[in-house]
């Protein structure tokens, strides 16, 4: 039905930026909401951040507040997580989501893996 592959993982510095991006395939009467998840080491899945359908009404976790941004392009088949200030604790795969939930949760990507070194 829908198909999320994310990209952009890598390996940064503390203190260092990273955007990832997301591209959405299949049917665009599947998708609704987007977002990101993330898993840390030894850590289970925790929200990150999500964007409206129409990109107007974001949300995120206290923890990423003021260092990430949700974004999305004029369709509804890509969506992106700008990451700033990164710290080891941002040190995860990273998953996006798309759904009619809030935060969406009804389709995950594989992951893009995140590290940040100290």
């Amino acid at each position: 039905q829908v198909q999320l592959v994310e990209s952009g993982g890598g390996l940064v510095q503390p203190g260092g930026s990273l955007g990832l991006s997301c591209a959405a395939s299949g049917s665009i009467f599947s998708v609704n909401n987007m977002g990101w998840f993330r898993q840390a080491p030894g850590k289970e899945r925790e929200f990150v951040a999500a964007i409206s359908r129409n990109g107007y009404s974001t949300y995120y976790a206290d923890s990423v507040k003021g260092r990430f941004t949700i974004s999305r392009d004029s369709a509804w088949n890509t969506v992106y997580l700008q990451m700033n200030s990164l710290k080891p604790e941002d040190t995860a795969v990273y998953y996006c989501t798309t759904g009619d939930s809030w935060p969406p949760t009804r389709y995950w990507g594989q992951g893009t893996q995140v590290t940040v070194s100290s």
